[in-house]
């Protein structure tokens, strides 16, 4: 029997059986559209984390004091960064430009409005550090920060809450924090609600004007740190880490009193979580599959069942073994094969719709993961197919006419 031949016979077997068909194609469906599915949810998640941790800045280390430690318990932090520690840090070649910044929460209020949101004291390179945009206005200048300048950049959130959808208008608008009116100079890109951070709830002012008026501190939170080149930031860091403990007089013995955070390896991080998250939800999913095959099968084997009589003619009539063995293949196939295509344009659908309806997170559809479903549903017709097939082909024909 000629190929052809065998698959036309497979086809019009399946057709007959229309209802046990689709039946017996519901688990590879559904597998296929739970592995696509939750491949493309989880590659959009770590898109989505990868775009976040960047948008926050590249190239950069962040150093921030250390946790004080008193007999085993943490007593708060350190307060040992200092202007001319982010100051002394332009002396290493690796570095690109260095942000001192202090922070804290108030109250911003304009007129008969008021939000709750961060204040953020820095100097002008945390623009180009942090990648932060001016959308609308400018940003602090070093005339600000030498002069405490009493002007703000605030982020899209604290701008809507204080002045409504149209905000552009707040350029050159007197906003109160803590008593004071602090003029609005800029208008920040939106970048997103990080999750722990949402930069664009935030009014950035300069550095001196934040620790003299607004916190009362003289110490700083955090360095913000830019490397000229990525490569640079495993020596950046080591060089960095060998000034501050000379500049705060840290002998061998010891331990740093500042942390300093690598975003490379954040975002390392950040993809290794993620991988894991894959290879999780696409194990789930791929469980479902694995069901979907053991319905195939066990459909097969009552196909075979019922068509004993039939086999025994064919081989009577001079089929040979091989000939049953691929036909009852085909079938098996040919069912995980359409199952698996119906899955894959759900899955894809699905994840199209996912992607509208959820603005946090898209739902990205790899080529990968629809080719990685789709092999994976036919290796499941061959392994599932196989046994009710050979055991078709292995019918005694004597026996098989005798059936019912």
């Amino acid at each position: 029997m000629i190929f052809w031949t065998v698959l036309e016979i497979s086809l019009k077997s399946l057709a007959s059986n229309k209802l046990r068909s689709i039946l017996a194609m519901l688990g590879i469906i559904i597998g296929v559209w739970s592995v696509i599915s939750a491949l493309a949810l989880a590659a959009g998640a770590q898109q989505s984390v990868s775009d976040r941790i960047t948008s926050m800045g590249t190239n950069l280390l962040t150093i921030s004091p250390s946790q004080r430690n008193s007999g085993g318990v943490f007593a708060g932090r350190y307060q040992n960064l200092k202007v001319d520690d982010a100051a002394s840090l332009l002396s290493i070649p690796e570095v690109y430009g260095t942000a001192p910044v202090v922070r804290g929460s108030v109250q911003a209020k304009y007129f008969n409005r008021n939000t709750s949101t961060t204040v953020l004291g820095t100097s002008p390179s945390y623009f180009a550090v942090r990648n932060f945009v001016v959308e609308h206005g400018r940003a602090l200048t070093d005339g600000d920060c030498d002069a405490s300048s009493r002007v703000a950049v605030i982020g899209t959130t604290t701008a809507k809450s204080l002045f409504g959808d149209d905000y552009i208008w707040s350029l050159g608008q007197p906003i109160q924090i803590k008593g004071v009116s602090y003029r609005v100079i800029g208008l920040l890109q939106s970048k997103g609600d990080q999750g722990w951070f949402n930069p664009d709830n935030q009014i950035i002012v300069p550095f001196t004007t934040a620790m003299k008026q607004v916190l009362g501190v003289t110490y700083l939170d955090e360095i913000a740190v830019s490397a000229k080149d990525e490569s640079q930031l495993t020596t950046l860091q080591s060089k960095a880490t060998l000034l501050l403990r000379k500049r705060h007089y840290l002998t061998e013995d010891k331990d740093n009193d500042f942390d300093i955070r690598n975003q490379a390896d954040l975002l390392s991080t950040a993809s290794n979580i993620n991988l894991v998250l894959s290879l999780l939800l696409g194990g789930i999913a791929g469980i479902s599959l694995l069901v979907g095959g053991i319905g195939v099968m066990n459909i097969m084997l009552v196909t075979v069942a019922e068509r004993t009589r039939e086999i025994g003619i064919r081989k009577a009539i001079g089929a040979k073994q091989r000939d049953i063995l691929r036909q009852f293949l085909i079938e098996s196939i040919v069912m995980s094969t359409l199952g698996g295509l119906i899955g894959g344009i759900t899955g894809i659908i699905t994840a199209q719709f996912g992607s509208m309806v959820q603005d946090n997170i898209s739902f990205i559809v790899k080529p990968t993961s629809v080719l990685l479903a789709l092999s994976f549903s036919l290796a499941v017709g061959v392994f599932f197919g196989y046994y009710p097939a050979r055991r078709a082909a292995k019918l005694d024909p004597i026996e098989a006419l005798r059936y019912e």
